[in-house]
């Protein structure tokens, strides 16, 4: 009976010092500082690719440096195929999980397609026009650049029938 209340003890000891250290640690974060947790952020659905997105820092639509995350789907979820596009700011993209594909040009080829698995970064150029997918088991990438930005198509968008 004394070992089961020494290690409740113990166990309740443990739980407020770590409660008090992060408190302590929250404080300790210089002003402008920021921090991110996948977890507790608020993700807002986006109209293309029907993926869902969360900011990090700073706002696309604004000019400043901005960085998001955006969780994507698989491709067969969506029934989209991707269209060429760019963008007016040179961006920066890291593969947190899954693969992501990019391939560069004005119209989408399959076969240009390169697959960037989980951990890659790669830069895409001002203007360049490109289109990205996600195959069977969507992605997670974080974006970053300098606003403001906006997607523009270069390819048009398939006939409707």
């Amino acid at each position: 009976m004394k070992f089961t209340v020494n290690i409740w003890r113990f166990t309740v000891a443990t739980f407020c010092l770590a409660a008090a250290c992060t408190v302590a640690y929250a404080q300790q974060l210089p002003e402008g500082a920021v921090m991110f947790n996948f977890a507790k952020a608020k993700w807002v659905r986006q109209a293309e690719g029907g993926g869902e997105r969360a900011t990090i820092v700073g706002d696309p639509t604004k000019p400043g440096p901005y960085l998001y995350v955006v969780k994507f789907p698989p491709r067969s979820l969506t029934g989209a195929l991707p269209r060429s596009h760019s963008h007016p700011d040179t961006r920066n993209y890291t593969v947190i999980s899954g693969t992501w594909y990019i391939g560069f040009g004005e119209k989408y080829d399959e076969s240009k397609l390169i697959a960037l698995p989980a951990g890659s970064y790669y830069t895409e150029p001002a203007g360049k026009p490109h289109f990205v997918t996600t195959k069977n088991e969507g992605a997670v990438v974080m974006f970053g650049g300098t606003g403001p930005t906006q997607q523009s198509s270069v390819e048009p968008a398939p006939a409707k029938k």
